[in-house]
Formats: C-alpha cells, structure tokens, sequence
C-alpha cells in the first residue's frame, strides 16, 4: 500500500511536471546524448550540442534524468546535471560578441552622422553668418533708399514750387506783355489822332487866316 502511494505521488509529480515545460540549455559540455530512455543502455537518438535550447516536459530525480523535447520535436532523456537554466558561457560569449559587432557598427554609423552634422552644422553657422551680412547690407541699403527717396521728394516738391512760380511769373509776363501791346496801341491811336488834329487844325488856319488877312486889308482900306 505504501509503495503504491509512492508511486502514484511520483507520478502526480511527473504529470504536473510534464503540464508545465520549462526552458532550458544544454551545458557547456561538447555534446549531450538523446536517448529513447532513463540510462546509458537505452539508444542515442541525437547528439545534442553544447548551448542547444530544449523544452523539459519532465524531470525524475530518482534517474536523474529529464525528459526533453529538441529544436526539431524530437522526444528524448538526457542527464538532469547537464541541464542550465541559462544559455552555456561559448553562447552568451556569441550573443555578447554579435551584439558588441552591432554596437560597433552603430558606434561607427553614429559617429560618421555626428561628423556629418557637425559638418552640417558648420555649413549652417557659415550660412547664419552671410545671411546675417545679407541682413544689415539690405537694411543700410533701405536706409539709404529711404534718404534718397526723401531728397527725391524734396527735390519734387522744389521743383512743384519753382514750376508754379514760373508759371505765375510767365503769366505775369503774358499780362505784362499783352497791357504794354495795349499801351502800344494805344500811343500809335493817341500820335495818329494827334497828327490828324494838327493837321485838321493846319487845314483850318490855312482856311481861316486868308480871310483874316482879306478883312484886315479891307478895313485898312476903308481908311
């Protein structure tokens, strides 16, 4: 009865074991045998290298060996003390190696992205600096526009002025010339009128003195 009790612990043990696999390694031996049983009679049925990965679907501690299921599905028992629960020491020293390999690469692909930034960078900061120049060229050139500008408009007005008062002037000049025309005229109708009354008056007196004359004779005579 005990013995039975035993076993059918034993096996509750075994059944639960195999419910939940864990993963484990393959130790740093060269090679593990896959066997089809619990001892070194039982067949090879894989030889499994050092750092191979397996599933434990069952362990007995009374044989001391596991029941593991290989990469390829395999199903077989190897020795529980061969067993890690970490890769061997060559496949870490393989994964680290890789991985420092990667770290390198990007080591250098950072680096040559920081000199072609930094270059970058330069390129920019020249690029600042002439615009910078650009900017206070452009800014002195407006100021000076805007000087010439306001001279240009002084100037335009200067102008406005003087062309107003030369044009009253030569309007002044016009009415000047048209009233002394007038005057002008006005003397030749004054000299003609004069000319035409001396003579009207020279053609009177040589009308009138004769007579002046008959009758002075004449009363003379009568004396």
């Amino acid at each position: 009865m005990r013995n039975l009790l035993i076993a059918a612990a034993l096996l509750s043990v075994m059944t639960a074991a195999a419910a939940a696999p864990t993963v484990q390694y393959i130790s740093d031996r060269l090679e593990l045998p896959l066997r089809s049983g619990q001892s070194v009679q039982h067949r090879i049925l894989h030889m499994l290298p050092s750092g191979t990965s397996v599933d434990v679907l069952q362990t007995s501690k009374d044989t001391g060996y596991s029941r593991v299921r290989a990469r390829d599905g395999t199903v077989g028992w190897v020795l529980t003390r061969f067993l890690m629960q970490t890769p061997s020491a060559r496949e870490r020293l393989s994964a680290a190696e890789q991985k420092l390999a990667k770290l390198e690469i990007e080591d250098a692909r950072l680096k040559k992205q920081g000199i072609a930034l930094g270059s970058r960078a330069g390129v920019q900061a020249r690029r600042l600096v002439n615009l910078e120049q650009d900017k206070q060229a452009l800014t002195a050139e407006i100021e000076r526009i805007r000087r010439v500008a306001g001279s240009a408009l002084a100037l335009d007005r200067k102008n406005k002025n003087l062309k107003a008062r030369t044009l009253a002037q030569g309007r002044e000049l016009q009415a000047l010339q048209q009233e002394n025309e007038i005057l002008k005229d006005r003397g030749k109708r004054d000299w003609f009128l004069a000319g035409a009354g001396v003579l009207v008056i020279g053609l009177l007196l040589g009308l009138i003195l004769p007579r002046l004359r008959l009758r002075r004779r004449g009363s003379w005579n009568s004396f």
